[in-house]
């Protein structure tokens, strides 16, 4: 009898062992099973309000919603067209002084024209030599329209963009912030007439939607600055 009763404890031991292991597993299941779903929301949430930093500025439109019409810039390869007169139609680069040369009209000064300005001045030009002129500009490569991206970023550097980018593009272009960055004490420098003006951006309150207003479009020759 003693042996049945010895036999009938250690089966009682190994059913609560077991039910206790099955619980544990259960527990840590469920745990790990909460856990997944708060990661999957919060990577849901920080997607949500990224899309929605990009969505209220788009590229192609300026902080007051007009068209952004791309200025030329130094460096910017053109291709000028005149109709019936191919010794007139060429290529030019656009000098860091911000002007090239074209037969018959000379210096042209290029540098924060449109492509349409820069041909209706060389129209009026022409229109001297040749009786109902019809030219026609294109930017055939982008070179000059640069931005830069410096500080605590995956790869700070220059970046030619096309045709302008915002605060958040540009940090994608550097491939993000580093984890010693500072996102709430981004900022941006800006020359405007030999007068340097600092934009500050705060990441953080830009992503969850808050002070929009801070995610500009960029200029040529601004830079952003990560601490």
């Amino acid at each position: 009898m003693s042996g049945v009763a010895s036999l009938a404890q250690l089966l009682l031991l190994y059913r609560r062992g077991g039910r206790s292991n099955g619980t544990r597993k259960l527990k840590g299941g469920m745990r790990m099973r909460n856990q997944a779903r708060a990661l999957t929301r919060a990577i849901g949430y920080a997607w949500m309000c990224w899309a929605t930093a990009l969505a209220a500025q788009p590229a192609a439109q300026s902080d007051t919603g007009a068209i952004v019409r791309y200025e030329v810039q130094p460096a910017d390869v053109l291709q000028i067209s005149v109709w019936r007169d191919p010794e007139l139609t060429q290529q030019v680069i656009v000098r860091p002084d911000g002007a090239f040369s074209f037969p018959l009209v000379g210096e042209v000064n290029a540098v924060g024209k449109t492509v349409e300005e820069l041909r209706r001045e060389l129209v009026q030009q022409l229109a001297r030599y040749i009786p109902d002129v019809v030219v026609t500009v294109a930017v055939l490569e982008i070179r000059g329209n640069k931005i830069y991206v410096i500080g605590q970023v995956e790869q700070p550097g220059e970046f030619i963009v096309n045709p302008r980018v915002d605060v958040i593009q540009a940090l994608s272009l550097a491939g993000g912030t580093t984890a010693f960055a500072s996102p709430s004490e981004i900022f941006v420098l800006r020359r405007d007439n030999e007068q340097q003006r600092r934009l500050p951006f705060n990441f953080e309150a830009v992503l969850r939607g808050r002070d929009l207003e801070q995610n500009v479009l960029l200029r040529s020759g601004d830079v952003v600055v990560v601490p």
